[in-house]
């Protein structure tokens, strides 16, 4: 067994583990056209949403902290478009950056805004946002909606989230999920736990990746948005483009410079 404590360790079956994640991609290519362009994603991991969005013909800018997963995105990139010149990479800390350029639209994909894990992380990430987007910008940025009979679980029992086969040779993982909530400082102490398995069912391989992840809910992030200086333009339940309600499970915010 080997215990991963660090992202880039997990680059190399970071598309593999989440190649079931693509009902988020059509959303953010359709923002991004009608942003016009330019557009930066903050934790833009191994570009599965940069590298849509510059074939969509927009401009964009792509940061993450993990050079591993920087250098996947660039040649996951080099293989998908031809004279990329409209996609840029760059490693950076989505807390503390100066590009000394402004967006259009600024994205915070698949849950990346749950990686700051304390209030002032996250002021710092939005005063960072506020500071790059153009007079008429949007931030765009998700999140899971907090479940009360998830938090208030106190067992760390693994649980199968599922399996995913690589279509390229079949090979198959075996995918788990472990969960502590310290629901006083509002961290989910996570662990996915990865399996590689052969034809006959025998485990070739396990990984750990051990994380944190501060849930937030829908006042407080209303509220946080609202004290950095930024207007709410529209929260939506669903990628497609549903009102939030009460049986929402995504929390997906619009919002603009006041």
């Amino acid at each position: 067994m080997l215990i991963l404590n660090h992202i880039d360790h997990w680059a190399s079956i970071y598309d593999w583990i989440y190649s079931w994640k693509q009902d988020d991609i059509p959303f953010y290519v359709n923002e991004a056209l009608k942003s016009g362009g330019p557009v930066l994603e903050l934790g833009s991991g191994t570009g599965r949403i940069t590298i849509p969005v510059a074939k969509a013909g927009v401009e964009i800018v792509g940061m993450d902290i993990s050079p591993r997963m920087l250098d996947l995105a660039q040649e996951k990139a080099s293989h998908q478009i031809a004279n990329a010149n409209n996609l840029t990479f760059i490693k950076g800390d989505m807390t503390h950056f100066s590009l000394n350029q402004k967006f259009s639209l600024i994205i915070i994909p698949f849950r990346g805004f749950l990686s700051l894990l304390t209030p002032e992380e996250q002021t710092a990430c939005l005063n960072c946002v506020k500071q790059h987007l153009s007079k008429d910008g949007i931030l765009i940025f998700d999140v899971f909606v907090p479940e009360p009979d998830l938090l208030s679980e106190d067992s760390t029992t693994p649980f199968h989230f599922g399996d995913v086969s690589r279509p390229e040779d079949g090979k198959r993982l075996v995918i788990w999920h472990q969960n502590r909530f310290d629901n006083y400082n509002q961290i989910n102490n996570a662990r996915t736990i990865v399996e590689q398995i052969d034809e006959y069912g025998e485990v070739i391989s396990r990984k750990y990746l051990d994380f944190q992840t501060r849930y937030s809910h829908r006042f407080e992030l209303q509220n946080l948005l609202v004290s950095c200086g930024f207007r709410i333009e529209y929260l939506y339940g669903s990628f497609e483009y549903t009102p939030f309600d009460p049986d929402s499970s995504e929390m997906i915010w619009l919002a603009s410079i006041k």
